[in-house]
């Protein structure tokens, strides 16, 4: 099966595909080039792993199962998070409202009191500029411990799979799947989970930017038959509707950065380039970055650095591949006194066909002439 046109994928009943790595590197150093970037450093993290509950009794799910069958055995129970993509602000999508108050520390607000965000590294305002005294740490060259208080607020539904066993009057046994829609809490009750936390705030008088606080989370939900029994737990009605207990723990993981912007200097394989799906109509295509510029590239191109000496005086080398063997100017000049700044004589002798020389340089060479 060929996924996005250029990624196949060995098994030909897969419906998933494989991602582009897009970077390559040949295992030579000599490939390797410095690159200066500009981002965001993490001075300080933490990391939570908070945990909620939640029990249902006589949960109804769909769809009823067929006539003339029981339930033998539950093989699994699966929950995911209800999302709808069509509608964000959907009071079933299971949210989580994070409220995080800092003491020993400030957020900058504007003139009406708002707090000042700025665009994180997800593209969205999820950062807010932190500001303390931090005069007293910064003398010891460290850091200003700072401590909050989180509230996370779960609201919204999640969806609960049972894969049943079922067997008809002949024995034969068959797995039927059904569904349910739970609902963990509503926007006027939510389930809210705190904690505590204590963080190192970095200097805000060094630096030309002042650090910033960010925080995400992430929620997953697992589920399981309120006593693991599937004869108490589990209600077969004589037209087929599935009722059960259920207790459905929610697992929330939070991270708390503290960011400041830096330039790092890295090592780098260049820049990547994606082999493009062939068209048969354009036979060239624009470029969609920059060019990566090298020293070697800009000497084979120009053929001739000017590179000042320790004296003062301009010493002119021509690379080779710069124009006809046989016009080469000479690396340093025969004859030279005590480097009067003009180790290149540049009288009219010297000068080649091509543009005049100026004083303490050599006239530019012209280009060679076809044999």
């Amino acid at each position: 099966m060929s996924c996005f046109g250029n990624r196949v994928s060995t098994d030909l009943y897969q419906n998933c595909c494989n991602a582009n790595t897009l970077c390559e590197f040949s295992g030579r150093l000599e490939d390797l080039v410095t690159e200066p970037l500009y981002v965001q450093k993490v001075y300080d993290a933490v990391l939570f792993n908070l945990q909620g509950m939640k029990t249902v009794q006589n949960q109804s799910f769909e769809p009823r199962i067929p006539r003339d069958h029981r339930v033998k055995r539950v093989i699994d129970i699966r929950c995911r998070r209800f999302f709808n993509p069509e509608n964000t602000d959907d009071p079933r999508n299971l949210k989580l409202d994070v409220n995080t108050s800092i003491s020993g520390a400030t957020f900058l607000q504007n003139s009406k009191g708002e707090q000042l965000q700025v665009t994180g590294p997800d593209g969205t305002l999820s950062e807010r500029i932190l500001y303390a005294e931090t005069s007293d740490c910064d003398d010891k060259c460290m850091g200003t411990p700072i401590f909050g208080t989180q509230n996370i607020s779960i609201t919204g539904n999640v969806l609960v799979y049972l894969d049943l066993l079922l067997c008809d009057r002949c024995n034969n046994e068959s797995v039927f799947t059904v569904c349910s829609e739970v609902n963990i809490a509503c926007k006027d009750q939510p389930l809210v989970l705190t904690n505590f936390f204590e963080m190192c705030m970095p200097s805000v008088f060094d630096t030309a930017f002042l650090p910033r606080f960010t925080e995400f989370c992430n929620i997953k939900c697992e589920t399981r038959l309120a006593t693991n029994n599937l004869g108490r737990d589990l209600c077969i009605s004589n037209n087929g509707e599935v009722s059960g207990n259920l207790i459905i723990a929610l697992c929330v993981t939070c991270e708390k950065k503290i960011v400041v912007p830096v330039q790092l200097c890295v090592l780098s394989t260049g820049f990547p380039q994606i082999s493009p799906q062939q068209n048969p109509v354009c036979t060239t295509f624009p470029t969609l970055f920059p060019n990566q510029i090298k020293v070697s590239d800009t000497i084979e191109n120009c053929g001739c650095v000017e590179n000042v000496s320790d004296s003062g005086c301009n010493e002119c080398h021509y690379h080779e591949n710069a124009f006809d063997l046989n016009h080469r100017e000479p690396d340093c000049c025969d004859e030279t006194d005590s480097c009067s700044c003009n180790p290149c004589n540049n009288d009219d002798n010297h000068n080649h066909p091509g543009r005049p020389g100026r004083p303490g340089r050599p006239g530019r060479p012209g280009r060679p002439q076809p044999r």
